[in-house]
């Protein structure tokens, strides 16, 4: 820890120096800064900017979706890491290291920002143009400037982990060791900003809205065409299915939990078990293609972008989804969640009864493709930012997002 503490006092002081002197202590800042362009808008009407996470590639699709409507162009903000594994798209890509760590681009971002966007969308509580002042103010600059603004949360961002290890009994948060605290104190100076600032607040996943009642619901994106061209077949159709959890958090997602159970199986000759992990965006649709099954996750009690992804490939999703955001989709959309329900204990049971009354279940994962047409195709977004952008309403259909 104290490692960290040095480390952010440091770079806290390497900002503040001036150009000169930081450019001459490391050279490669003037290389850096000449070849990082700021954010800019395309032209629009209304021009929105989204970032600066783009977590699961959502920040990209959401600006996709926003396009949809009249008059609006957007774009996405990304700062990447170096170790990025899974290369999501981005319009505007910096690395993390240029806005953490470079004044001169840091202020010539913040300008670019005030003059070129009506909107911005600012995600996960993070510091839209470097880090050198609080989330705060930053937000204060673009209302001051006229520039409208409202927050999006992801998931750990707002999700208190202590209220969760309450309602969920396979709950990740149970342990009280430094990693859930560290994201309680996340989640809970995040709820203060809302309450602080009062700006609009949008939520990716339906569960989210239990924390922050006043949001809207912005649903994630996918495409399903490109999920249903990787599928060359349809599902369970194998005598010995294929078994695919892909992890990208494995402690969040419960992996622990079903491990001994999907290998004993995969053992048995029951099924074939393949656990992914690291693997690139672009690579995804090909594994979740080649697959019958596609378990998500066992501890949180939601859905989100990969559970979206396996069911727009047609694939069975086995997941832990509450009777709460099982019940947010159906008064929302007017459809089922066409998720198989199981907890970590029923699994066994479950994926033996799917191997044998394939057929059964076959008409589960069917549904998936239309289910995500429907609610996640980019059409319900688009509807859910329309208040915020000042535009009509283009989907009648999309009403109670």
């Amino acid at each position: 820890m104290m490692t960290g503490v040095l480390r952010e006092l440091a770079t806290s002081i390497f900002v503040a120096l001036p150009y000169q002197v930081a450019d001459r202590i490391h050279p490669w800042r003037r290389r850096m800064h000449r070849e990082t362009p700021v954010t800019c808008a395309t032209p629009g009407e209304r021009t929105l900017l989204i970032g600066p996470v783009n977590s699961a590639g959502q920040g990209y699709a959401w600006a996709r979706a926003a396009e949809r409507l009249p008059g609006v162009s957007a774009v996405d903000l990304m700062y990447r890491g170096r170790a990025d594994r899974f290369m999501f798209p981005a319009d505007h890509s910096v690395p993390a290291e240029v806005a953490s760590g470079i004044r001169r681009w840091q202020d010539a971002e913040r300008a670019a920002i005030l003059r070129s966007f009506t909107h911005v969308i600012v995600e996960s509580g993070a510091r839209l143009f470097g880090t050198h002042a609080p989330v705060a103010d930053h937000l204060r600059a673009m209302t001051d400037a006229g520039v409208e603004v409202a927050l999006l949360f992801h998931g750990s961002d707002i999700r208190l982990p202590s209220r969760n290890a309450q309602e969920e009994k396979d709950s990740p948060f149970a342990d009280d060791d430094a990693e859930t605290r560290q994201l309680e104190e996340i989640a809970r100076n995040n709820r203060a900003l809302i309450d602080a600032t009062g700006l609009p607040v949008f939520v990716s996943t339906p569960d989210l809205l239990a924390y922050v009642p006043e949001a809207s619901w912005l649903p994630v994106v996918v495409d399903p065409d490109r999920w249903d061209a990787a599928a060359p077949s349809t599902a369970l159709t194998r005598a010995r299915p294929v078994v695919v959890h892909a992890p990208s958090r494995a402690g969040l997602k419960g992996s622990a939990l079903i491990d001994p159970v999907v290998r004993r199986l995969h053992d048995e000759g029951v099924i074939e078990y393949r656990e992914v992990q690291g693997i690139p965006s672009g690579d995804m649709p090909a594994v979740y293609g080649a697959s019958d099954i596609v378990l998500d996750q066992f501890s949180l009690g939601i859905y989100g972008v990969a559970a979206c992804e396996a069911m727009a490939s047609g694939r069975l999703v086995i997941s832990h989804v509450s009777d709460l955001v099982r019940g947010e989709v159906r008064e929302r959309t007017g459809v089922e969640l066409p998720i198989l329900e199981s907890t970590a204990d029923g699994l066994e049971d479950l994926l033996r009864d799917v191997v044998a009354r394939p057929d059964r279940y076959a008409a589960v994962a069917a549904r998936g493709p239309a289910f995500v047409r429907d609610v996640h195709d980019g059409r319900r977004s688009a509807a859910a930012l329309a208040p915020f952008l000042g535009v009509a309403d283009p989907s009648a259909g999309a009403a109670g997002i």
